[in-house]
Protein backbone atom coordinates (compact mmCIF):
# COMPACT_ATOMS: atom_id res chain seq x y z
CA UNK A 1 0.00 0.00 0.00
CA UNK A 2 1.28 3.45 -0.83
CA UNK A 3 1.75 6.10 1.83
CA UNK A 4 -0.94 8.78 1.72
CA UNK A 5 0.73 12.13 2.34
CA UNK A 6 -0.20 15.74 1.77
CA UNK A 7 2.14 18.23 0.15
CA UNK A 8 3.68 20.56 2.72
CA UNK A 9 2.68 24.21 2.45
CA UNK A 10 2.77 27.40 4.47
CA UNK A 11 0.15 27.61 7.23
CA UNK A 12 -2.17 30.01 5.37
CA UNK A 13 -1.54 28.72 1.84
CA UNK A 14 -4.37 26.78 0.27
CA UNK A 15 -3.45 23.40 -1.22
CA UNK A 16 -3.50 23.03 -4.97
CA UNK A 17 -6.76 21.69 -6.35
CA UNK A 18 -6.94 18.90 -8.89
CA UNK A 19 -9.73 20.80 -10.63
CA UNK A 20 -10.91 24.33 -11.41
CA UNK A 21 -12.65 25.95 -8.44
CA UNK A 22 -16.42 26.25 -8.81
CA UNK A 23 -17.13 29.80 -9.96
CA UNK A 24 -20.89 29.42 -9.68
CA UNK A 25 -23.37 30.73 -12.19
CA UNK A 26 -26.53 32.88 -12.33
CA UNK A 27 -29.53 31.32 -10.61
CA UNK A 28 -31.47 29.18 -13.11
CA UNK A 29 -34.95 28.74 -11.64
CA UNK A 30 -36.12 26.57 -14.53
CA UNK A 31 -33.34 24.11 -13.79
CA UNK A 32 -34.20 24.16 -10.09
CA UNK A 33 -37.89 23.55 -10.76
CA UNK A 34 -37.09 20.59 -13.00
CA UNK A 35 -35.27 18.71 -10.24
CA UNK A 36 -37.21 15.79 -8.73
CA UNK A 37 -36.36 12.90 -6.40
CA UNK A 38 -37.85 9.38 -6.65
CA UNK A 39 -37.75 8.43 -2.98
CA UNK A 40 -38.57 4.74 -3.38
CA UNK A 41 -35.95 4.24 -6.10
CA UNK A 42 -33.34 6.12 -4.06
CA UNK A 43 -34.03 3.99 -1.00
CA UNK A 44 -33.85 0.75 -3.03
CA UNK A 45 -30.52 1.77 -4.53
CA UNK A 46 -28.90 2.63 -1.19
CA UNK A 47 -30.37 -0.34 0.72
CA UNK A 48 -28.40 -2.79 -1.40
CA UNK A 49 -25.08 -0.96 -1.29
CA UNK A 50 -23.53 -2.28 1.97
CA UNK A 51 -23.93 -5.91 0.91
CA UNK A 52 -22.72 -5.47 -2.66
CA UNK A 53 -19.64 -3.39 -2.01
CA UNK A 54 -17.50 -5.16 0.59
CA UNK A 55 -13.69 -5.28 0.69
CA UNK A 56 -11.49 -7.54 2.78
CA UNK A 57 -7.97 -7.89 4.19
CA UNK A 58 -5.29 -5.70 2.57
CA UNK A 59 -7.85 -3.99 0.34
CA UNK A 60 -9.97 -3.08 3.35
CA UNK A 61 -6.95 -1.71 5.21
CA UNK A 62 -6.02 0.44 2.20
CA UNK A 63 -9.55 1.85 1.95
CA UNK A 64 -9.62 2.56 5.69
CA UNK A 65 -6.35 4.49 5.40
CA UNK A 66 -7.93 6.43 2.56
CA UNK A 67 -10.89 7.20 4.83
CA UNK A 68 -8.53 8.57 7.50
CA UNK A 69 -7.04 10.99 4.97
CA UNK A 70 -10.56 12.31 4.26
CA UNK A 71 -11.67 13.00 7.83
CA UNK A 72 -12.36 16.53 9.06
CA UNK A 73 -11.39 15.81 12.67
CA UNK A 74 -13.93 17.84 14.60
CA UNK A 75 -14.66 19.24 18.05
CA UNK A 76 -17.72 21.49 18.32
CA UNK A 77 -18.69 21.30 21.98
CA UNK A 78 -19.62 24.07 24.37
CA UNK A 79 -16.89 22.90 26.75
CA UNK A 80 -14.07 22.99 24.18
CA UNK A 81 -10.77 24.23 25.60
CA UNK A 82 -7.51 25.30 24.00
CA UNK A 83 -5.89 22.15 25.37
CA UNK A 84 -8.52 19.92 23.79
CA UNK A 85 -8.02 21.57 20.42
CA UNK A 86 -4.24 21.20 20.68
CA UNK A 87 -4.64 17.50 21.46
CA UNK A 88 -7.03 17.12 18.53
CA UNK A 89 -4.48 18.73 16.22
CA UNK A 90 -1.82 16.34 17.48
CA UNK A 91 -4.18 13.51 16.60
CA UNK A 92 -4.69 14.99 13.12
CA UNK A 93 -0.91 14.98 12.63
CA UNK A 94 -0.63 11.37 13.87
CA UNK A 95 -4.12 9.86 13.47
CA UNK A 96 -3.04 6.22 13.83
CA UNK A 97 -0.41 4.79 16.16
CA UNK A 98 3.05 4.89 14.52
CA UNK A 99 3.66 1.17 14.93
CA UNK A 100 0.46 0.35 13.04
CA UNK A 101 1.29 2.75 10.21
CA UNK A 102 4.80 1.38 9.97
CA UNK A 103 3.46 -2.16 9.66
CA UNK A 104 1.11 -0.99 6.89
CA UNK A 105 3.75 1.08 5.10
CA UNK A 106 1.59 4.17 5.59
CA UNK A 107 3.92 6.56 7.43
CA UNK A 108 2.98 10.20 6.88
CA UNK A 109 -0.79 9.65 6.95
CA UNK A 110 -2.77 12.63 8.30
CA UNK A 111 -6.42 13.61 8.46
CA UNK A 112 -7.95 15.92 5.86
CA UNK A 113 -8.55 18.89 8.19
CA UNK A 114 -9.37 19.99 11.72
CA UNK A 115 -12.77 21.63 12.23
CA UNK A 116 -13.43 23.97 15.18
CA UNK A 117 -15.41 27.01 16.29
CA UNK A 118 -14.01 30.45 15.42
CA UNK A 119 -12.70 30.97 18.96
CA UNK A 120 -10.32 28.05 18.49
CA UNK A 121 -9.07 28.81 14.97
CA UNK A 122 -5.83 30.56 15.98
CA UNK A 123 -5.01 27.77 18.46
CA UNK A 124 -5.53 25.13 15.77
CA UNK A 125 -3.49 27.05 13.18
CA UNK A 126 -0.54 27.28 15.57
CA UNK A 127 -0.82 23.60 16.49
CA UNK A 128 -0.74 22.57 12.82
CA UNK A 129 2.17 24.75 11.73
CA UNK A 130 4.54 22.94 9.40
CA UNK A 131 1.83 20.70 7.97
CA UNK A 132 -0.56 21.01 5.05
CA UNK A 133 -3.56 20.19 7.27
CA UNK A 134 -6.08 23.03 6.90
CA UNK A 135 -8.19 24.47 9.70
CA UNK A 136 -11.92 24.64 8.98
CA UNK A 137 -14.15 26.97 10.99
CA UNK A 138 -17.90 26.56 11.40
CA UNK A 139 -19.53 29.90 10.83
CA UNK A 140 -22.68 31.92 10.05
CA UNK A 141 -24.53 31.31 13.31
CA UNK A 142 -23.73 27.59 13.45
CA UNK A 143 -25.73 25.41 13.94
CA UNK A 144 -29.08 27.22 13.50
CA UNK A 145 -27.96 29.97 11.13
CA UNK A 146 -30.39 32.46 12.65
CA UNK A 147 -28.10 35.32 13.69
CA UNK A 148 -28.25 38.54 11.68
CA UNK A 149 -26.91 38.39 8.14
CA UNK A 150 -24.31 41.07 8.90
CA UNK A 151 -23.10 39.05 11.89
CA UNK A 152 -22.86 35.88 9.81
CA UNK A 153 -20.71 37.59 7.19
CA UNK A 154 -18.46 39.06 9.89
CA UNK A 155 -17.96 35.59 11.37
CA UNK A 156 -16.64 34.41 8.01
CA UNK A 157 -14.20 37.28 7.54
CA UNK A 158 -12.97 37.02 11.13
CA UNK A 159 -12.26 33.28 10.79
CA UNK A 160 -10.46 33.77 7.48
CA UNK A 161 -8.35 36.53 9.06
CA UNK A 162 -7.51 34.16 11.93
CA UNK A 163 -6.12 31.61 9.50
CA UNK A 164 -9.04 29.33 8.60
CA UNK A 165 -8.55 27.95 5.10
CA UNK A 166 -12.03 26.42 4.95
CA UNK A 167 -15.35 27.81 6.16
CA UNK A 168 -18.35 25.58 6.92
CA UNK A 169 -21.43 27.79 6.60
CA UNK A 170 -25.05 26.92 7.40
CA UNK A 171 -27.92 27.89 5.14
CA UNK A 172 -31.20 29.47 6.21
CA UNK A 173 -33.49 26.43 6.16
CA UNK A 174 -36.60 28.65 5.91
CA UNK A 175 -35.63 29.65 2.37
CA UNK A 176 -35.75 25.99 1.30
CA UNK A 177 -38.94 25.20 3.18
CA UNK A 178 -40.72 28.19 1.60
CA UNK A 179 -39.19 27.69 -1.85
CA UNK A 180 -37.46 31.09 -1.79
CA UNK A 181 -34.57 30.00 -3.99
CA UNK A 182 -33.53 33.54 -4.86
CA UNK A 183 -32.97 34.36 -1.18
CA UNK A 184 -31.00 31.15 -0.66
CA UNK A 185 -28.86 31.92 -3.70
CA UNK A 186 -28.21 35.54 -2.72
CA UNK A 187 -27.21 34.67 0.85
CA UNK A 188 -24.94 31.82 -0.20
CA UNK A 189 -23.33 33.91 -2.95
CA UNK A 190 -22.56 36.70 -0.47
CA UNK A 191 -21.03 34.18 1.94
CA UNK A 192 -18.87 32.74 -0.83
CA UNK A 193 -17.58 36.25 -1.60
CA UNK A 194 -16.83 36.80 2.10
CA UNK A 195 -14.76 33.59 2.13
CA UNK A 196 -12.39 34.92 -0.50
CA UNK A 197 -9.67 32.33 -1.14
CA UNK A 198 -10.91 30.11 1.70
CA UNK A 199 -13.01 27.21 0.49
CA UNK A 200 -16.68 27.20 1.45
CA UNK A 201 -18.50 24.07 2.59
CA UNK A 202 -22.25 24.69 2.59
CA UNK A 203 -24.21 22.80 5.27
CA UNK A 204 -27.76 22.04 4.17
CA UNK A 205 -28.99 20.50 7.46
CA UNK A 206 -30.79 17.91 5.35
CA UNK A 207 -32.68 16.42 8.32
CA UNK A 208 -34.62 19.70 8.55
CA UNK A 209 -35.44 20.23 4.85
CA UNK A 210 -38.58 18.10 4.71
CA UNK A 211 -38.02 16.02 1.56
CA UNK A 212 -35.37 14.58 -0.72
CA UNK A 213 -36.59 16.87 -3.49
CA UNK A 214 -35.84 19.87 -1.29
CA UNK A 215 -32.40 18.42 -0.60
CA UNK A 216 -31.73 18.08 -4.34
CA UNK A 217 -32.93 21.60 -5.15
CA UNK A 218 -31.05 23.20 -2.25
CA UNK A 219 -27.89 21.36 -3.32
CA UNK A 220 -28.20 22.74 -6.83
CA UNK A 221 -28.89 26.32 -5.73
CA UNK A 222 -25.89 26.34 -3.38
CA UNK A 223 -23.63 25.04 -6.13
CA UNK A 224 -24.92 27.74 -8.48
CA UNK A 225 -23.99 30.25 -5.76
CA UNK A 226 -20.39 29.00 -5.75
CA UNK A 227 -20.17 26.39 -2.99
CA UNK A 228 -16.90 24.44 -3.07
CA UNK A 229 -18.53 21.60 -1.09
CA UNK A 230 -22.05 20.70 -0.14
CA UNK A 231 -22.40 19.09 3.29
CA UNK A 232 -25.27 17.15 4.81
CA UNK A 233 -25.49 18.28 8.40
CA UNK A 234 -24.19 20.25 11.34
CA UNK A 235 -24.19 17.08 13.44
CA UNK A 236 -26.64 18.77 15.81
CA UNK A 237 -29.86 17.76 14.02
CA UNK A 238 -32.00 14.77 14.98
CA UNK A 239 -31.24 13.14 11.60
CA UNK A 240 -27.81 13.70 10.06
CA UNK A 241 -26.01 11.99 7.16
CA UNK A 242 -27.89 9.09 5.54
CA UNK A 243 -27.25 7.10 2.39
CA UNK A 244 -30.46 8.25 0.61
CA UNK A 245 -29.63 11.91 1.26
CA UNK A 246 -26.06 11.28 0.15
CA UNK A 247 -27.17 9.70 -3.12
CA UNK A 248 -29.39 12.71 -3.87
CA UNK A 249 -26.61 15.19 -3.17
CA UNK A 250 -23.98 13.19 -5.06
CA UNK A 251 -26.19 12.99 -8.16
CA UNK A 252 -26.83 16.73 -7.92
CA UNK A 253 -23.04 17.19 -7.96
CA UNK A 254 -22.78 14.94 -11.01
CA UNK A 255 -25.52 16.84 -12.85
CA UNK A 256 -23.93 20.16 -11.97
CA UNK A 257 -20.57 19.07 -13.37
CA UNK A 258 -22.22 17.79 -16.54
CA UNK A 259 -23.96 21.13 -17.10
CA UNK A 260 -21.21 23.55 -15.97
CA UNK A 261 -17.91 21.63 -16.05
CA UNK A 262 -17.21 22.45 -12.38
CA UNK A 263 -16.51 19.77 -9.80
CA UNK A 264 -18.00 20.31 -6.33
CA UNK A 265 -17.03 18.35 -3.23
CA UNK A 266 -19.22 16.36 -0.86
CA UNK A 267 -19.11 16.05 2.94
CA UNK A 268 -21.39 13.69 4.89
CA UNK A 269 -21.38 14.67 8.56
CA UNK A 270 -22.98 13.40 11.72
CA UNK A 271 -23.74 9.79 12.63
CA UNK A 272 -20.83 8.17 10.75
CA UNK A 273 -18.92 6.48 13.57
CA UNK A 274 -18.05 2.98 12.30
CA UNK A 275 -15.35 1.91 9.87
CA UNK A 276 -17.82 -0.21 7.90
CA UNK A 277 -20.01 2.87 7.37
CA UNK A 278 -17.04 4.81 6.01
CA UNK A 279 -16.37 2.01 3.52
CA UNK A 280 -19.98 2.16 2.35
CA UNK A 281 -19.78 5.90 1.73
CA UNK A 282 -16.50 5.50 -0.15
CA UNK A 283 -18.09 2.80 -2.32
CA UNK A 284 -21.05 5.08 -3.06
CA UNK A 285 -18.75 7.92 -4.08
CA UNK A 286 -16.68 5.65 -6.31
CA UNK A 287 -19.77 4.16 -7.95
CA UNK A 288 -21.48 7.49 -8.62
CA UNK A 289 -18.63 9.95 -9.23
CA UNK A 290 -15.48 7.90 -9.72
CA UNK A 291 -11.98 7.98 -8.26
CA UNK A 292 -11.38 11.75 -8.65
CA UNK A 293 -13.87 12.32 -5.83
CA UNK A 294 -11.92 10.13 -3.40
CA UNK A 295 -9.41 12.89 -2.66
CA UNK A 296 -9.48 15.47 0.17
CA UNK A 297 -10.22 18.35 -2.20
CA UNK A 298 -13.53 16.70 -3.20
CA UNK A 299 -14.60 14.46 -0.33
CA UNK A 300 -14.53 14.70 3.47
CA UNK A 301 -16.10 12.93 6.41
CA UNK A 302 -17.32 15.22 9.19
CA UNK A 303 -16.46 12.99 12.15
CA UNK A 304 -14.36 12.40 15.23
CA UNK A 305 -15.38 9.06 16.76
CA UNK A 306 -15.02 7.44 13.32
CA UNK A 307 -11.25 7.69 13.55
CA UNK A 308 -11.10 5.62 16.73
CA UNK A 309 -13.00 2.73 15.17
CA UNK A 310 -10.86 2.82 12.02
CA UNK A 311 -7.73 2.69 14.15
CA UNK A 312 -9.05 -0.38 15.98
CA UNK A 313 -9.79 -2.11 12.67
CA UNK A 314 -6.31 -1.34 11.37
CA UNK A 315 -4.72 -2.73 14.52
CA UNK A 316 -6.78 -5.89 14.11
CA UNK A 317 -5.56 -6.18 10.52
CA UNK A 318 -1.93 -5.91 11.66
CA UNK A 319 -2.06 -8.02 14.86
CA UNK A 320 -5.15 -10.20 14.49
CA UNK A 321 -6.52 -8.83 17.78
CA UNK A 322 -9.09 -6.17 18.66
CA UNK A 323 -8.03 -3.70 21.32
CA UNK A 324 -10.00 -1.58 23.76
CA UNK A 325 -11.03 1.87 22.55
CA UNK A 326 -8.87 3.50 25.22
CA UNK A 327 -5.77 2.26 23.40
CA UNK A 328 -6.63 4.72 20.60
CA UNK A 329 -7.36 8.03 22.36
CA UNK A 330 -8.48 11.09 20.42
CA UNK A 331 -6.11 13.32 22.36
Amino acid sequence: MQTLTQTESAPHQLPQLSHARNAGQPLDLDWVASVQANTSAIERRTATLPGRRSVKKDHQAAWLCKAVSLIDLTTLSGDDTWGRVERLCAKARQPVRPDILEALGMEGLTTGAVCVYHEMVETAVRALEGTAIPVAAVSTGFPAGLSSFRTRLMEITDSVAAGAREIDIVISRRHVLTGNWQALYDETRAMREACGAAHMKTILATGELGSLRNVARASLVCMMAGADFIKTSTGKETVNATLPVSLVMIRAIRDYETRTGFKVGYKPAGGISKAKDALTYLALMKDELGMPWLQPDLFRFGASSLLGDIERQLEHHVTGRYSAANRHPMG
